[in-house]
């Protein structure tokens, strides 16, 4: 038995990394009959498939629901209703815009993202992933959401999308010291899947806030999920990249923007490097004769 027990310990560990918040069956299903009793079945969010059939499933609310037994809910999270993101998630975005705009400085707000507990994929991340750089950095890069690796250090860009990022930024004549590095989601998602439009609409507050207090003269969006979000276009990165726009920020400052394809998608597809490596050149020319940075 305890044999048994260990096993099911590390499924449900898999299946918590995986994002998975709720166990509603232990059998195999009949699909087919299930079609049948399609109007007593509800599918829970997040799992591609569908409840037991004659039964209709509910969601697993940690701090209302009573324990079904040890297969019931996940472990490790003490909070099963933040995971499913059922209760007024518009909450959670106007908590996350307050405590951004009361942060004075870079120090204040990324307690405050610490602190936070609005948003589900803080509970299945290992640690926040918060930027880093210096304020006042002529560039700022910002990715869509951490890694496995960032996710253990608890820094942006730190495994091989991040030195690629580091070579990047040294064929333009910086440091990684000398830029800021960030990501508009600060925790992982699990599973390294894509965050839920509320998930990137309550951490947008955040990064919006952080790019305003760094106050960078040029920002790169990396990848078309953090184009998309901080430009606010639905177009795609291959039309987007290499193309100067301006980010208006929530204080109606402007900054001068120009995205590229992110580190990852040219581990994948390293043909698509001379295309960023036009870019780069874009960028510091752009640097040189508008912001006054001849020494590159």
């Amino acid at each position: 038995m305890s044999n048994a027990h260990g096993s099911d310990d590390i499924i449900i560990a898999f299946w918590t990394d995986c994002g998975i918040s709720a166990l509603v069956a232990d059998a195999p299903q009949n699909h087919f009959e299930m079609a049948q009793n399609k109007a007593d079945v509800a599918v829970p969010e997040g799992i591609g498939g569908a409840t037991e059939p004659q039964m209709t499933a509910t969601r697993v609310h940690a701090a209302s629901a009573p324990a079904a037994g040890p297969r019931a809910a996940l472990p490790h999270h003490d909070d099963g209703a933040r995971l499913l993101q059922d209760d007024h998630p518009q909450d959670a975005v106007m908590d996350a815009r307050e405590m951004a705009r009361a942060a004075p400085d870079l120090p204040t707000l990324h307690a405050a993202i610490e602190a936070f507990e609005g948003c589900p994929l803080k509970a299945t991340a290992m640690r926040a992933c918060p930027g880093e750089g210096p304020v006042g950095a002529p560039i700022m890069f910002v990715g869509e959401a951490p890694g496995r690796d960032e996710d253990a250090a608890g820094r942006p860009f730190v495994g091989r999308s991040g030195k690629l990022l580091d070579k990047m930024i040294a064929a333009i004549g910086l440091s990684r010291e000398d830029v800021y590095i960030s990501n508009v989601i600060p925790w992982r998602p699990p599973g390294n899947r894509t965050p839920s439009p509320i998930e990137t609409a309550t951490c947008e507050v955040f990064i919006r806030r952080e790019i305003a207090l760094v106050s960078p003269k040029i920002l790169v969006p990396l990848g078309g999920p953090a184009a998309k979000t901080l430009l606010r276009n639905d177009t795609g990165i291959m039309r987007q990249r290499g193309r100067w726009t301006r980010y208006m920020g929530d204080d109606d400052r402007e900054v001068d923007a120009l995205a590229t394809f992110h580190p990852a998608y040219l581990l994948r597809t390293p043909g698509e490097k001379r295309r960023v490596w036009q870019d780069l050149l874009a960028l510091r020319a752009r640097l040189e004769s508008a912001h006054g940075f001849a020494s590159l």
